[in-house]
């Protein structure tokens, strides 16, 4: 009500303005619309004419814009409707691939895919579930139609990679991780795969190369001690195969590099040597290999020095070694095992013994310790003894159990586990040789044998 006659009260005021601006401009105005045709009105007509076509431009113009504007909005809030419904159906189907129901999964990611066929993330959803499936080949092609709807998705690229691993296609994922650095030169992850896959393939430059990419691109400050030691390593590789090529030299100065910056780098002592004993200087390997085993106490220096020492045919050599080592390491258990044996070995049985008999009274219980008495008794002609340490080398007890062995891992056991602690598989415990046992007798026809007969 108050707008209407807020409405009377503006229309009455207007018709008493129009007959007062009449009644004061009497004349007529004539407007020529061409040289020929022209159109007389009284003044205020034109004015208010005038006055009413510029308020309908102006609302035209203004509700051309709101009919513009809802339009848009009408389509902005269907678009969104859709995107959402996409959404809730593709989350749907990720989720059911997440709890392992694929074929629930399969239907639904497809579904998102015919209601929005350039949805990237649905794509990699779908090759996942194909994976699951056993369908390699169609995952494979939905990545690769993946790749031509956005060929720079660093993500489908990384996924196509991946899965060309999965199947074994390494050099197709090579060529990916190849084309993912030509997008981005310094990716980190690209990189990181790259160089595991030359790694896989022994191809130490081309890794150790990459590994340097890595290094000067800056591999973050939580991975900066992984990757210097991955590095560390790869120097190593490459060292190592100069020498298997004769490049000796080459391998020499890596090795001697590696040493000065890190001393406790094993691989790098033993290999320095062999080295030395490939160019015919044993005294050089003999001093490298002896300052080896001082500073670190790794018994493979020892093995290394006795074949150096044996090969020359030099047993007296070695034996003073030996002494020499335990009158600086008298404490050395390990030292005095590869002492026992390398007596045995020489047929001094006498000092075997004692070596033995210390490590045996140090407490040690190893099938090792036991084979080398077992064996220091055959050559004493003490055959019960013998046999007794062979037993406990072999684990062997009064009931002849013959032990367990895990057929997935291979880890041992004494008793039989329903469950392996190794690998976890159950059932998995069995006799060990079963299988080459069962496979024999699938060759070879196996009849009775009977009391005090042979065949």
């Amino acid at each position: 009500m108050i707008i209407i006659a807020l409405f009377m009260i503006v229309f009455v005021a207007f018709a008493v303005l129009f007959l007062y601006f009449w009644n004061i401009n009497p004349g007529e105005i004539t407007v020529f619309l061409t040289n020929d045709f022209s159109i007389s009105s009284p003044t205020p007509i034109i004015m208010v004419g005038t006055i009413l076509v510029g308020l309908l431009l102006g609302n035209g113009v203004h509700i051309l814009s709101l009919i513009t504007h809802s339009l848009s909005h009408w389509r902005h809030d269907r678009k969104e409707k859709k995107e959402r419904e996409i959404e809730a159906i593709y989350r749907e189907g990720v989720g059911r691939l997440l709890s392992g129901d694929t074929k629930k999964a399969h239907t639904l990611l497809q579904k998102a895919l015919d209601k929005d066929p350039v949805r990237i993330e649905a794509y990699i959803a779908m090759a996942s579930t194909y994976l699951q499936e056993g369908a390699l080949e169609e995952s494979v092609n939905l990545l690769l139609k993946a790749k031509g709807i956005a060929p720079r998705s660093l993500e489908v690229l990384f996924k196509l990679a991946t899965t060309y691993e999965e199947i074994g296609q390494e050099e197709k994922a090579i060529s990916t991780y190849l084309d993912i650095l030509t997008i981005e030169k310094n990716n980190r992850k690209a990189l990181r795969c790259l160089r595991e896959l030359k790694i896989r393939h022994g191809l130490w430059q081309d890794a150790l190369d990459l590994q340097e990419s890595i290094m000067k691109v800056g591999p973050g400050h939580n991975r900066l001690e992984e990757e210097k030691d991955k590095l560390f390593s790869l120097r190593y590789e490459v060292g190592r195969v100069k020498l298997e090529n004769n490049d000796t030299d080459a391998a020499k100065a890596i090795f001697k590099t590696l040493i000065k910056e890190r001393p406790d780098f094993v691989p790098a002592r033993v290999s320095i040597g062999d080295a030395y004993t490939r160019q015919n200087r044993p005294e050089e390997a003999t001093r490298i290999w002896r300052e080896a085993y001082t500073a670190l106490g790794k018994s493979i220096f020892l093995s290394r020095l006795e074949d150096l020492f044996l090969n020359a045919e030099d047993p007296s050599g070695l034996f003073d070694l030996y002494k020499d080592f335990i009158a600086a390491r008298e404490d050395d258990l390990i030292l005095r095992l590869f002492f026992g044996k390398l007596c045995l070995r020489l047929e001094m049985i006498d000092e075997a013994f004692e070596q033995l008999y210390a490590l045996e009274s140090a407490g040690i219980e190893t099938p090792h310790l036991h084979l080398l008495l077992a064996e220091a008794h055959r050559r004493r002609n003490r055959i019960d003894e013998a046999i007794g340490e062979y037993k406990k080398a072999l684990g062997i007890d009064g009931r002849l159990n013959l032990n367990y062995v895990c057929e997935d891992c291979g880890s041992p056991s004494v008793d039989w586990q329903s469950r392996c602690p190794a690998c976890g598989t159950w059932g998995s415990f069995v006799v060990p040789g079963r299988q080459q046992i069962m496979k024999s007798l699938t060759v070879n026809t196996v009849g009775p044998i009977y009391h005090g007969e042979r065949k």
